[in-house]
């Protein structure tokens, strides 16, 4: 096989490459630095579309603007943009677990669309996706078509995130910068709740965790924390300072011994570089790294993610903000059930316990109606607020209000409690 010939009998405008797609098809797009914008922008103009549908997730994008009986759009987790078009009625969501996305897309009965920005051809004829493995690579085996945005600023990684020449429909070239996660403000909250979160994780540990300020607040007090492994499903980039300083070793990874696995990166360029060519990081389907199944075998797994707030049983919504939809589940059910099942595992949940100047409560007697759940109260383990650490996890629900009740701002603890009484549960 010539793969250079077939690459540029392959190549084409973004105009051609769309023009594969058939009315009634699925679209499916990549996370954040691998989503195809020019690809995607080229469907505004695309004449073909009919009763067509594009899943996309997390976009860093605008929201591309289609006829919705030409297609159809729907977020599997909204980025800013997604969430003004949802809450305008724009796009649509779909609940998910991100483990269960794959699954999901076999369900829909239409033929698949894979569009993704990858790094350029190796000498075998491979593509990579780069800072991505997510849901795409799971589809990728059942799609009819596949389309791509060769982009040198793609880091090529490692792992089940590859594509072979043989297997791509049509592509682009394309060498516009890839999109940077914007740097994430550290506050007095997150430094206490950091300290905490530190506190709970144990030399030799193997963790989940993530970006934002919370997360990076955390990994600043992992520094003198020995023989760490990461199996997570973002990349964030301050986990490169562990790495420098010898506290990554991934020893314990039993999924790829010696090897940091993940599913996406999202960060600046300094994280893309990293990335470049690491045969220490091994990209892996989210089918493979978020599901429970898999990480029951991980011992002394920490997972490690984010709260809006939470209710005296232990509920959590993690993706609604009073009356506005923020982003949707993604992996928090998925590695909180696992850090159950793993021998020794702690799942973590990290929240203010204010917001809005300490106006607000973010521990509440109820989440109000139409609250989403995103953590069972079944799975809950520790709760992590700026006014300490709690640990619901085979506590009652008298327990457990208490509990929380003492990790509620001191203005608030009064009034909890005079609700709690007034419920019956102190």
């Amino acid at each position: 096989m010539n793969i250079s010939k077939l690459y540029e009998e392959k190549r084409c405008t973004a105009e051609e490459a769309v023009a594969h797609i058939q009315p009634g098809e699925d679209i499916v797009t990549p996370i954040l630095a691998a989503e195809p914008y020019t690809l995607m922008k080229q469907l505004e103009t695309y004449d073909g579309l009919q009763g067509n549908r594009l899943f996309q997730m997390l976009s860093s994008n605008e929201v591309i603007d289609v006829a919705p009986d030409k297609l159809k759009i729907i977020s599997m987790f909204m980025g800013g943009t997604e969430r003004k078009a949802f809450n305008e009625g724009k796009i649509d969501l779909l609940p998910n677990h991100f483990s269960d996305v794959p699954r999901l897309m076999k369900l829909q009965p239409a033929d698949k669309v894979v569009m993704a920005v990858v790094s350029p051809m190796d000498e075998n004829g491979y593509f990579s996706l780069g800072t991505n493995c997510d849901h795409t690579a799971a589809i990728l085996p059942f799609a009819k078509t596949v389309l791509l945005e060769v982009n040198p600023n793609m880091p090529r990684t490692f792992g089940e995130n590859q594509i072979h020449i043989s297997d791509v429909t049509a592509l682009v070239e394309n060498d516009a910068p890839l999109p940077e996660a914007p740097a994430a403000r550290l506050s007095e909250k997150d430094k206490v709740i950091g300290e905490y979160v530190a506190g709970l994780i144990n030399d030799g540990d193997v963790l989940q965790i993530g970006f934002g300020s919370v997360p990076n607040a955390i990994i600043d007090n992992l520094k003198n924390h020995q023989n760490l492994s990461v199996h997570t499903e973002m990349i964030p980039e301050k986990i490169i300072e562990l790495y420098q300083n010898g506290s990554v070793t991934n020893a314990n990874n039993p999924f790829h011994k010696g090897k940091m696995t993940a599913t996406f990166a999202y960060g600046s360029r300094k994280l893309y570089d990293f990335l470049h060519e690491n045969d220490e990081v091994h990209m892996m389907p989210v089918s493979q790294t978020n599901a429970a199944a898999n990480l029951a075998s991980v011992k002394n797994l920490v997972t490690i993610n984010a709260g809006v707030e939470i209710d005296f049983l232990g509920q959590a919504n993690s993706e609604k903000i009073g009356d506005t939809y923020w982003s949707s589940t993604g992996g928090q059910s998925d590695f909180q059930l696992a850090s159950h099942l793993s021998e020794g595992g702690r799942g973590v949940l990290c929240l203010h316990s204010t917001t809005k100047g300490d106006s607000i409560s973010k521990i509440r007697p109820t989440l109000g109606p139409g609250t989403p759940i995103s953590t069972s109260k079944n799975d809950i383990d520790y709760v992590v607020t700026e006014q300490g650490i709690a640990r619901l996890r085979g506590k009652t629900i008298r327990e457990r209000t208490s509990e929380l009740i003492r990790i509620a701002h001191p203005a608030f603890r009064d009034e909890l409690t005079f609700e709690a009484k007034e419920m019956g549960y102190l």
